[in-house]
């Protein structure tokens, strides 16, 4: 009830507050808040001169004043509107955010309720001999290619939100992107990596097949991410990883069109 009386207030201030042209016949005009037709006179409150004055009837171009009213008033109605709406969504967006749990997690935003995530379980797997490396542990110690990889063909999650938007809290302050995963029989990759042997050190090359993606920061270690394209059908993830680590943590998703 507040949010609408402050658009009627908005939109009655808007309108009372501009002064209108009083257009006529030879192309020039007068300006007015108001006036009134009275047989063959048009009676009109100047606002360059700020005294009623009266002109021929036969001189006033009633059709392009009132013309122009009307398309002044809607092009205020609707700016009110728009305003309204932000308003409107700026406040459920306070709403969310402060029902967001304090642990890591992410949320996908359906209409006006956030709906949780299941994390999924990774594995890294030896792309040489098809052989598990880890499953949530350590990086592995043997140099050579490999993958991060889910089981099963798709997520628990299905949407067909092509544009869809999550709340996002972090563990600590790492990369969060969407990335594309790779079908596979029986498995989706999420990301490919090089284990390099140098001297006594090891180092891991990664690399996500990531989305461009909006990200804004909504409060410590709360993101909201959203792509910036619409989705091709398919399987997605949110993931948060740190770079070298090769232990991302994986919150997958599928983009079903049907």
């Amino acid at each position: 009830m507040l949010l609408r009386a402050a658009v009627f207030l908005l939109l009655a201030s808007a309108v009372a507050s501009a002064a209108d042209r009083l257009y006529l016949k030879d192309g020039t005009y007068q300006l007015t808040n108001q006036y009134e037709v009275k047989t063959d006179r048009v009676r009109y409150y100047s606002t360059e001169r700020g005294e009623w004055e009266e002109i021929p009837l036969e001189m006033v171009d009633l059709d392009r004043t009132k013309g122009e009213l009307a398309e002044r008033a809607s092009q205020v109605a609707a700016d009110a509107k728009a305003e309204a709406e932000e308003r409107g969504a700026e406040k459920l967006e306070k709403k969310q955010i402060a029902s967001i749990p304090t642990q890591p997690g992410a949320y996908y935003i359906r209409g006006d309720a956030l709906e949780p995530i299941k994390q999924a379980e990774s594995k890294i797997v030896s792309n040489k001999k098809r052989t598990v490396l880890r499953v949530l542990s350590p990086i592995p110690t043997v140099p050579g290619k490999a993958t991060v990889e889910l089981d099963g063909e798709h997520a628990p999650l299905r949407l067909t939100d092509v544009r869809p938007e999550f709340y996002f809290r972090l563990s600590d302050y790492e990369g969060i992107d969407i990335v594309k995963l790779t079908p596979k029989k029986e498995g989706r990759v999420a990301e490919n990596a090089s284990i390099l042997q140098l001297k006594n050190d090891r180092m891991v090359e990664e690399k996500f097949d990531k989305i461009e993606s909006f990200k804004k920061q909504e409060a410590d270690l709360l993101f909201r991410i959203w792509p910036e394209k619409p989705l091709e059908p398919g399987e997605y993830a949110l993931v948060q990883y740190a770079e070298g680590k090769l232990d991302p943590q994986i919150w997958d998703f599928t983009i079903d069109a049907k």
